[in-house]
Formats: structure tokens, C-alpha cells, sequence
């Protein structure tokens, strides 16, 4: 038998302890940044319920639907939308008052692979696919119009490669480069008042975000309506520097665009890239030192974004806590991470408070 209680309960529950460190359990990130910017997490829909949703209830006035709107899961087959996930996402922030971020309408990952191709299985002609593109975003943003009020309309384009520009993707292989500037249009096409993203990552290291710079600078001075950049912030204990990330902010923002941290966590282990086994002698231990340094880490991130309150219009993490984390599985499958403010518990950790402290 399942005992529902009511959330102000399931907020009691979840509440840290009393304690020196311990602010009041009915302030969340939400309230110590009301000031600054909305604070955001991504969800699936089987957080919406239990602890997990009273925490989100507690500590986040934004919601990324963190699969629920990607091109694959949303529109899997050429004449079916599944809608479940997305809609029950943006069902719950509407009853709770919270804004919805869209993630994303343009990427070349869980992207269905019948877009690329004609009933035969030959590649589609650009004309196709930019029509595909169309009717896709077209769509999504019209259903979600109004209740959404930003979106990633283009999803990681820069190559990783510091020798090229542009991710040599399918959609590059068949529109060229028109494909990101087209899927803007759509967006805004179908949601003028929507907020509009480039979202990338390692936006810090000074050579990529130099092609990123380039890349919205080239839609700036076509007239293309992008609105902002998302820096995803998937750092860790090493990177990024404080410089880097000023410098960062500061060069996005002189082309006029808001800046938004997207998908926020700082990994304990260093960046890698790669997908790999787990190696036998590796150790998957929280010690108290990643724990000091990522609250330290953390700290600096968030002092860097006050200090813009002008261009810094939303920071989101990326999932609720420790107790499920995408880094768990990636790039080392098996090994776990702890990168957020919440640990496996739904308790606050080091790096919390922190942030709040300010």
C-alpha cells in the first residue's frame, strides 16, 4: 500500500537537519538567488514524485526536461510524437509555478535516424531536411507556446576537434552551415517571445570559445534571431579557471547576447571526452579533498555569476543530486560521480552552503 503524503510533508521530510550550517528549510537556491537569476534543474518525469519532486519543489523555480524534448525521444518515427514525458514535465512547473527551459530542437545526438533518410534508405536532399527540420520545431514550439519561456534551439554545432570549425554532423554533410541559422528562424517563427540559445560545452577553453564567438557573431550580424548563449557547464575540480570563465562571460556578452549556465555540475574527476571501461585499480571514493574542492570550485563559480547579475539570466543544474547523476555513466560506465549540491540521501553537502553563502 502506497501512503501519499502531501508535499508540505515530503518537504519536511527531505529538509536537512538543524545544525550550525543549516538554513532554513523553506529557503531554496531559489530564494538566496531571487535577486540574480532563477536557479534550474533537469528532470525526467519520474522525479516529479516523492522526495525528489519535494526537493525540486523546495530548491528550483526552473525545469530542463532533461531527455523528454530531444528530437529522438519526442519524435521518433516520421509520423508519431510522443508527447508523455514533455507534457507531464510541463504540466507539473505550470501547477507549481516554475519556468520551463527546451532542450533541445537541433542536435547531432539521439536525433531518429530516419530524418536523414528517403523510404529507399539514400541519404535526403537538403530541401527535405531542412522541410523535416521545419515541421519538427514548428511543432514542438507551438505546443509548448506560451508555456515555455526559453529554448536550446542548437545543440553542441562547434567541433571538438580545435583544428575545424563546425561538427562535421549529418546536418552539416547535407545543408552546410545553413541548417543552424534555418532552425532559429523556425523557433521564432513559431514563438516570438521566446528566449533563443546557442548551448555548447568547454565554452572556457579559450580556443573553442573563440569558434563559438565566431559562430554567433556570424547569426548576429545575419540578423539571425538568437538571444543567448548556453555555457553547459560540465566542469569539474580543474577546469574551469576563474579568468576563463569571466573572460567567457564577457566576450558572449559583448555581441549583446544573454548567458545562461545550462547544465551545470562539477565532475570530481577530470574531463575526458571518450567513452572507456573502467580500469581495475579505480577508485570511485568521495574523499574529504574532492569534497573541499569542489565546494571551493562551486563557491568561485557562483561569485563569478553574481557579479553579472546583467548577463547571467539562469543557472541549471544538471539533475537533482547525487543519488542518479548522467556522469554515472559517462565517459566511465560503472563509476560513480558526485558532482552536484545534494547528496545520495537529498541532503545538502559542503558545496551548498557555499553557494548560498554570500
Amino acid at each position: 500500500m502506497k501512503i501519499r503524503l502531501p508535499i508540505a510533508a515530503l518537504l519536511l521530510a527531505c529538509a536537512p537537519l538543524a545544525g550550525s550550517q543549516t538554513p532554513p528549510a523553506e529557503k531554496g537556491l531559489k530564494d538566496y538567488y531571487k535577486a540574480f537569476f532563477p536557479v534550474g534543474v533537469a528532470v525526467g518525469p519520474s522525479a516529479l514524485k516523492g522526495p525528489e519532486a519535494a526537493l525540486i519543489l523546495q530548491q528550483f523555480n526552473s525545469l530542463t526536461p532533461e531527455n523528454a524534448m530531444k528530437m529522438g525521444p519526442i519524435h521518433p518515427d516520421s509520423t508519431r510524437y510522443f508527447w508523455n514525458d514533455a507534457d507531464a514535465i510541463v504540466s507539473f512547473a505550470q501547477a507549481h509555478q516554475q519556468r520551463v527551459r527546451g532542450h533541445n530542437l537541433c542536435w547531432h545526438e539521439q536525433t531518429p535516424r530516419w530524418l536523414f533518410r528517403n523510404p529507399d534508405g539514400s541519404t535526403v536532399s537538403k530541401a527535405r531536411l531542412l522541410k523535416r527540420l521545419h515541421d519538427h520545431i514548428d511543432t514542438v514550439v507551438k505546443r509548448y507556446k506560451g508555456k515555455l519561456y526559453a529554448w536550446d534551439v542548437v545543440n553542441e554545432a562547434i567541433a571538438d576537434n580545435p583544428q575545424e570549425f563546425l561538427r562535421n554532423s549529418e546536418w552539416l554533410k547535407i545543408c552546410g552551415e545553413d541548417f543552424i541559422a534555418e532552425a532559429f528562424r523556425y523557433a521564432h517563427a513559431a514563438d516570438p517571445k521566446a528566449v533563443l540559445f546557442y548551448n555548447d560545452y568547454n565554452t572556457e577553453r579559450p580556443e573553442k570559445m573563440e569558434r563559438v564567438y565566431k559562430l554567433l557573431k556570424q547569426l548576429k550580424d545575419a540578423k539571425v534571431p538568437v538571444h543567448g548563449v548556453g555555457l553547459q557547464g560540465h566542469w569539474s575540480l580543474q577546469e574551469p579557471s576563474e579568468k576563463e570563465l569571466r573572460t567567457t562571460i564577457e566576450r558572449f556578452a559583448s555581441l549583446g547576447l544573454q548567458v545562461q549556465i545550462t547544465e551545470l555540475d562539477v565532475s570530481v574527476y577530470p574531463w575526458e571526452k571518450e567513452k572507456r571501461a573502467r580500469r581495475p585499480d579505480e577508485s570511485d571514493a568521495y574523499t574529504s579533498e574532492m569534497q573541499q574542492r569542489q565546494a571551493e570550485q562551486y563557491r568561485m563559480f557562483f561569485k563569478v555569476f553574481r557579479d553579472y547579475p546583467k548577463v547571467i539570466t539562469g543557472v541549471t543544474f544538471w539533475n537533482i543530486s547525487d543519488k542518479y547523476t548522467w556522469l554515472d555513466t559517462y565517459p566511465v560506465a560503472g563509476r560513480k560521480n558526485y558532482p552536484l549540491l545534494f547528496d545520495q540521501q537529498l541532503k545538502p553537502k559542503k558545496a551548498f552552503y557555499e553557494v548560498v553563502k554570500f
